[in-house]
């Protein structure tokens, strides 16, 4: 079917013209056909996945019937924010054509009132995120909320595919398709690596033919360059970056907008209180991640929408398709961690196809430098990484076995044909899924002694069914992907001694080490406590210098296609020519005193100081990967009498320092050591 006119009218009137990859995704919806859309930043993904969806509520395909009932659409990102920006300007085409569209959100974020009333009267289009659906899912109700369900449009699709996010996810597909079988599914991205990948995650039974792959028009290129310090040099250590804040207040000063992107929520606190001690021109600069209250991210996410701040600080709350078109330069504060994770980011930046995106890396020390410098060539080569699809974890697969049961009723076979139909999860056998289903229904072989744990049981018809209506109260209650600290809301001071005005959250070891009069760094303000009642941390405004809460959660892994292309460079000695004069120079003295590890080769130094025996591991496998390392291997070095004292780890290596040297390095990473720690020494 041609693009209705109404369409193109907008299209015209706003002098844009349909791009040839929109009318593509519309001309796939139209045949039945699901479709994979991969374009750069600024070419319109979004609108182009719900074009269809528009065209399905104008008056030529509409005719003289009554507008469209129920839920039509559903939309799926992997951040609120991008949720509530894409509602933001979805809502502008739909008032524009006068086209009888309700568009709702439906996140952590979203009253309980509005998510009943969505599931009894559901708009035309739902806006969620994985773990919402999944909620969603578990009500009685979803198989008539969802049997009219048209199209799924799939945001940011390499954001969560390959993880635990993305099991969840996959399982709900599975589940929408079984209550709606000619339900269609789209997916949008602007860095996959591997596009059949993404594909046969997309398609149902992995029928990798039912899913197009559509190719956007390609963008200018981005224009990056490295932040080096003014007449002194690249810091051996730390990660902050700090040395950089005078030269990047000039840049925002400089620039309308500038969007600085930090990996971590105590580094976007720092940097932002250190701009505000160099803001002499008492620029409006703002914060954002995701401890901070729903109002205040609101707030801020307002303001750059009407173009009110001139800079914003922000953690991966805001990376991922948040569309503001008068950013015209992005910062990323330390590593990018990964050349896709980089593009990303970078496409913040104007928001436009024809007009490069701009953008300002800032390495907090020479090791930083190195791995920006590979994110940029890999970036400028076009070269996109990410992480490897793995089999489906069983721990998600449990959560929706629950899932399930709370909305009603099933029988074992059935379920199990639904689930084998994603792709992540194609593999479980009868075998492996009675064992799942056996853990759901009593707990393992660890719990099923107790009744409180016995949350489903098989009646005479087969059935499995909840053992009582309060499992699914409890399940949707604890239910989730995201592993998190438990947290303590920031508070003011209320009327009657009742807490006030909420900032956000804060880890709950963080607030406990707190005591009454200290004073603390959040949403950008010095706060004082006075109180801490059950789960809230009562504070007051305070003009005394305080410190920054740290949070635990999870870190950005180094990619190991970056990793990759920094081993390659340490080798590359023609190529250091083109890198500073003190980072040359750093490496010709570790090549001279030691040895550079290249591709494939693990670097192993060993030194005294200070009463101790120190041993570096230079793996360059991240730091979540070197963590475990560290814990595994100081056990190995207790059994061998080597009296460990500590360990610490960063992206590139790992220490670990005792009492005794480490004389034989290979003995304690030796292939047997996962087997030999997790097999021996649990008591049976």
């Amino acid at each position: 079917m041609a693009i209705p006119g109404t369409i193109t009218d907008w299209f015209n009137g706003r002098g844009w013209q349909v791009r040839r990859h929109q009318a593509e995704m519309l001309d796939l919806d139209d045949a039945g056909q699901s479709a994979l859309l991969t374009a750069d930043t600024g070419a319109g993904k979004t609108l182009a996945g719900f074009l269809p969806t528009l065209a399905a509520f104008t008056p030529e395909r509409l005719g003289d019937g009554a507008p469209l009932d129920g839920l039509h659409t559903l939309y799926v990102s992997p951040l609120k924010a991008l949720a509530a920006d894409v509602r933001r300007n979805l809502l502008v085409p739909i008032e524009d054509m006068a086209l009888p569209i309700r568009v709702e959100s439906r996140t952590g974020d979203t009253p309980s009132q509005r998510k009943a009333r969505q599931r009894a009267r559901p708009p035309h289009v739902l806006l969620t995120t994985p773990e919402s659906l999944s909620l969603l899912i578990s009500y009685p109700e979803s198989s008539t909320m969802f049997a009219g369900l048209q199209r799924i449009v799939i945001d940011e699709i390499h954001a969560f595919a390959t993880g635990k996010r993305g099991d969840l996810l996959a399982l709900a597909l599975a589940r929408l398709q079984a209550i709606s079988p000619g339900l269609r599914r789209t997916g949008l991205s602007a860095t996959v690596s591997d596009p059949d990948r993404y594909r046969d995650w997309l398609a149902p039974w992995g029928d990798i033919d039912r899913v197009s792959h559509v190719y956007g028009d390609p963008g200018a290129p981005p224009d990056i360059e490295i932040l080096l310090p003014d007449g002194e040099r690249v810091p051996w250590g730390g990660h902050a970056a700090a040395w950089s804040v005078p030269q990047l207040y000039q840049h925002i000063s400089r620039n309308r907008t500038t969007l600085v992107f930090t990996n971590t929520r105590f580094l976007a606190e720092y940097i932002f209180q250190l701009l505000w001690d160099v803001n002499e021109d008492v620029l409006p600069i703002g914060i954002h991640h995701g401890s901070l209250s729903v109002e205040a991210r609101r707030k801020v996410e307002g303001a750059m929408a009407r173009g009110e701040l001139r800079a914003l600080v922000a953690t991966a709350s805001l990376d991922l398709g948040v569309d503001w078109g008068d950013i015209d330069c992005v910062v990323q504060m330390g590593a990018p961690k990964g050349s896709s994770r980089l593009l990303q980011r970078i496409g913040r930046a104007n928001h436009r196809l024809d007009q490069p995106s701009r953008a300002i890396l800032v390495p907090g020390n020479r090791f930083e430098f190195l791995e920006a410098q590979a994110a940029c060539d890999a970036v400028n080569e076009g070269v996109r990484d990410g992480e490897d699809f793995r089999p489906g974890s069983l721990d998600v697969l449990a959560q929706h076995i629950m899932a399930c049961a709370c909305a009603g009723p099933f029988r074992a076979e059935e379920l199990l044909a639904e689930i084998r139909s994603c792709e992540p999860y194609s593999w479980i056998d009868e075998g492996i899924f009675e064992r799942v289903v056996n853990f759901v229904a009593d707990g393992g072989y660890a719990l099923r002694a107790y009744d409180r744990f016995k949350r489903i049981t098989r009646d005479r018809d087969g059935l499995w069914r909840l053992t009582h209506p309060e499992m699914a109260a409890r399940h949707r209650l604890n239910a989730g992907i995201i592993v998190d600290s438990e947290m303590l809301t920031v508070r003011f001071r209320g009327g009657g001694g009742r807490g006030g005005r909420s900032l956000g959250k804060v880890e709950e070891r963080f607030a406990a080490a707190l005591r009454l009069g200290d004073t603390f760094q959040f949403a950008g303000l010095s706060l004082e406590v006075e109180s801490l009642r059950e789960s809230d941390l009562i504070v007051k405004a305070s003009k005394k210098a305080a410190m920054i809460p740290s949070y635990g959660g999870a870190r950005m892994p180094l990619t190991t296609h970056l990793a990759d292309r920094v081993r390659a460079m340490l080798v590359d000695r023609a190529g250091w020519s083109r890198f500073p004069d003190d980072v040359r120079e750093w490496l010709e003295m570790q090549d001279w005193r030691s040895r550079l590890p290249g591709p494939g080769d693990l670097l192993v130094e060993s030194f005294p100081h200070a009463r101790r025996e120190y041993s570096v591991f230079y793996t360059f496998e991240g730091w979540n990967a070197n963590q475990s390392l560290g814990m595994l291997i100081t056990r190995r070095m207790e059994d061998r009498g080597l009296s460990p004292l500590g360990f610490v780890a960063n992206d590139y290596s790992l220490a670990v320092w005792g009492l005794q040297p480490i004389d034989d390095p290979v003995a304690l990473l030796s292939p047997d050591i996962l087997a030999h720690e997790f097999t021996v020494r649990i008591p049976m």
